[in-house]
């Protein structure tokens, strides 16, 4: 019988390929380390993504390949997860207490993206992550509704505002601390600043990812906070409409121009689903995200369908993700959440804040 070695185990692990890496874990790093006593091994995972809904599958497609080699009893799996900052674009600081900010944008308005910005946040909490969303929407902030809450937000200084907590995020909007029915005729250097002082003025605690549901188009003001916010990956929510897709383009290119990754597309409102008879039927046309994907050579993150549940729930303040936590289309957003923080995680790690400040003292 062939002795038991640290190489044999690597081999039995490296035939599963993670699905949301889209390599193994070798490949991809995160096997730290591989203890073997006799008949017993240990392993020591420590992934770069928050991972709850897929934690039961992800130590089955481990443990059992390493159970079939010859001479093993039983096998201990440590899972762990570290959450690390990943680079922004250049000349810009990452802001204290974020890791990771993403972006959520869209080429036009009416695709559904501030829904899916605040159920992705809440997803990735569901997963395991600490999670905040900005509503970097000023003109039209739709989080407050969305989230159910009115609050206004507290400063202890007088000078830095609290983060409003709905459904265990940390939020911020400028629907805080204007009157709802107020309209907001600001000229783009007001908008970028109220922007930057809505992110910069708040404590944030200790947030894994921040989401950013920036506002629709590809103008002067998106693309003007998308120079001025440290963002580690975007993600573009399209329908399969060829006028949204064409849209979509335009985001995807402007993200280009200021070099933020496009970690992938989301395609919703893919299918209708009749809430009489369940009928689904394509009614704003088929295949529009995975030709984008292809085409553009990014990922598509998923496919999110056009229920009436999912507006009722945002319109109510509870989000799908919260409302109905273990339903179908909770689990797709989860499924969403996990592919991206995956891609996310296999990005370029950040490391000026382990690099000490220099001081230099004149005696």
């Amino acid at each position: 019988m062939q002795p038991l070695t640290k190489e044999l185990i690597e081999q039995a692990i490296a035939k599963y390929i993670d699905p949301y890496l889209g390599v193994d874990l070798l490949t991809a790093k995160m096997i730290k380390d591989i203890n073997i006593d006799g008949a017993n091994i240990t392993i020591i995972v420590n992934l770069g993504y928050p991972f709850a809904g897929y934690e039961r599958e992800l130590k089955a497609a481990i443990t059992k390949p390493v159970m079939a080699l010859a001479g093993v009893d039983k096998v201990t799996l440590k899972l762990g997860c570290d959450i690390v900052a990943h680079t922004v674009q250049q000349g810009i600081k990452l802001i204290p207490q974020v890791k990771n900010m993403i972006a959520v944008a869209s080429g036009k308005g009416g695709v559904g993206k501030s829904t899916t910005a605040v159920n992705l946040a809440l997803a990735l909490q569901a997963e395991g992550a600490k999670v905040g969303i900005l509503d970097a929407d000023i003109y039209g902030p739709n989080q407050p509704q969305m989230l159910g809450s009115q609050q206004k937000p507290e400063s202890k200084d007088g000078k830095i505002l609290e983060p409003v907590m709905c459904h265990g995020l940390q939020t911020m909007s400028i629907g805080y601390l204007i009157d709802q029915n107020t309209a907001m005729i600001w000229r783009g250097p007001m908008v970028t600043t109220a922007l930057q002082q809505l992110l910069n003025e708040t404590r944030w605690h200790d947030l894994d990812y921040l989401i950013i549901d920036l506002p629709p188009g590809t103008g002067d003001i998106q693309l003007t906070l998308a120079q001025k916010i440290p963002v580690s990956g975007a993600v573009i929510v399209t329908t399969p409409q060829d006028v949204a897709l064409l849209d979509a383009k335009k985001a995807l290119a402007m993200f280009g121009k200021v070099r933020v990754p496009v970690l992938g597309v989301i395609e919703n409102m893919s299918t209708h689903i009749c809430s009489q008879c369940g009928h689904q039927e394509p009614i704003f046309g088929e295949g529009g995200g995975k030709r984008f994907a292809k085409e553009f050579a990014v990922d598509l993150l998923g496919a999110l369908p056009l229920e009436i549940s999912i507006r009722q729930q945002a319109d109510l303040g509870k989000p799908t993700v919260v409302a109905t936590p273990d339903g179908d289309i909770a689990k797709i957003y989860r499924d969403i959440a996990r592919r991206l923080a995956a891609k996310l995680s296999l990005k370029a790690k950040d490391y000026a804040h382990k690099f000490p400040n220099i001081v230099i003292e004149n005696d």
